[in-house]
């Protein structure tokens, strides 16, 4: 059974499918199979609305919707325009002004894709007019936008904590030390390629324009101390928190800043509307299909044959770290955090391993399998925004790759680096 559902979704996808038609035939093949018939279909269709019922759910739809309403607002474009006069003019300081904008927006939209467009729309022409490569260009931008999948808030964090029952607010915090990890090995490779190939500094910024552009960034600054802040200051929780960042970004773009008019507000609910719709049903048919996986004892029968009840915690850790990888450099993200971690439940829960740690580890390894040859999600993105051929865009790929696998493989080692600030915060 598992192979025949494992053929049907790659067949579909190979055909050209959006992803949600071959994760839905497949859970209804599989639905079939069981119970040969659709005599019991309501209960499929309970465990599909069952999936988009928890109420933590309702903070995807407001992270989407904050980050589109800043993407077409100037928020991004003043966080970017603060970290250009700090670092912009020190060896690779506008490569590394690109990694960082990265994180930042990141902090405020959980959202690798919408990282790509807006740091990615802004920066690549500063990059290629300084000297850098394009390959460079379009795969630092590609994977600098893997760590806002790490840094609070998180979309991937959130279905990962539905699935699984783990503390949200705890993986937020989580996820900043393997974040600025990866941001320090980027920063430092920045340094290493603009001296090899001598690229020319930017003019430095005088204090004046540094504290202009401060002044101008402090605003959109604000989301992360309202997001850290609020959740650990128990001031709200994690969902509540993604609805104040919508009604923070519309305070600032509609009223503060003025770069945004009524007009815009049914173009940005469409594109919100229909990002959250495809979110959803992939959300509700995967909690059908890890149902109907789970009710056939796919799972147990998946690990027991590579062994996996033999192995130790990191052994455990390391074969999550390599499903999620590979899985995510050809499906959706979502979509693999929905399947694979109800499989690896088991191994988890038998092993005793810390959930936050282990959810961390996975997020960090559908981020890296997102932006990964051959359909990593981001690089299509980056397709589609830059106007560049396929091979162009993924040609440059391979030092960052490197460095995030580097960095997988010392979280796995060092649970610390996740963990000690969630210590810090809840202990």
């Amino acid at each position: 059974m598992a192979m025949t559902l494992m053929l049907i979704m790659i067949v579909l996808l190979v055909l050209g499918f959006p992803m949600m038609i071959p994760l839905t035939a497949a859970a209804l093949t599989g639905f079939y199979m069981m119970f040969g018939g659709v005599g019991q279909m309501d209960t499929f269709i309970q465990q599909v609305l069952g999936g988009i019922r928890p109420a933590s759910l309702i903070a995807v739809p407001m992270f989407i919707l904050a980050a589109d309403i800043m993407t077409r607002g100037q928020s991004a474009n003043r966080l970017i325009d603060m970290v250009m006069t700090f670092i912009g003019h020190i060896r690779g300081g506008l490569a590394i002004s690109t990694a960082t904008s990265c994180t930042l927006f990141g902090a405020v939209s959980g959202s690798t894709q919408a990282t790509v467009v807006a740091v990615g729309s802004a920066l690549r022409p500063k990059l290629l007019r300084a000297g850098y490569s394009d390959s460079f260009s379009l795969a630092l931008i590609i994977n600098a936008s893997d760590i806002a999948f790490l840094i609070p808030p998180s979309i991937g964090m959130i279905i990962y904590g539905v699935i699984s029952e783990t503390s949200i607010a705890e993986l937020f915090i989580a996820g900043i030390g393997p974040g600025l990890m990866i941001l320090t090995f980027f920063s430092l490779y920045c340094l290493y390629y603009a001296t090899v190939n001598k690229v020319p500094t930017e003019p430095e910024a005088s204090w004046s324009e540094r504290l202009t552009a401060t002044r101008k960034a402090l605003w959109p600054l604000m989301f992360p101390l309202i997001i850290v802040g609020g959740i650990y200051g128990g001031v709200f929780s994690p969902t509540e928190a993604a609805a104040v960042c919508v009604l923070y970004a519309m305070i600032l773009e509609f009223g503060v800043f003025r770069s945004l008019s009524s007009k815009d507000v049914f173009i940005i609910a469409r594109s919100t509307g229909l990002i959250t719709a495809v979110v959803f049903i992939l959300v509700g048919v995967g909690n059908g299909f890890s149902w109907i996986i789970s009710f056939a004892q796919i799972p147990q029968t998946i690990l027991e044959a590579v062994g996996i009840s033999q192995m130790g915690p990191m052994g455990v850790l390391a074969s999550i770290s390599i499903a999620f990888f590979v899985a995510c450099m050809f499906v959706d993200p979502i979509v693999v955090i929905l399947v694979l971690t109800p499989i690896f439940a088991p191994a988890i829960e038998a092993t005793s391993l810390d959930p936050v740690h282990v959810g961390i580890v996975i997020t960090l390894q559908v981020a890296i399998g997102s932006a990964t040859p051959p359909f990593g999600c981001d690089i299509f993105t980056a397709i589609a925004i830059f106007k560049k051929p396929y091979w162009e865009v993924i040609r440059g790929m391979g030092p960052f790759i490197a460095m995030l696998l580097l960095s997988a493989a010392l979280l796995v080692m060092f649970p610390q680096i996740a963990l000690f600030l969630r210590d810090i915060a809840f202990g």
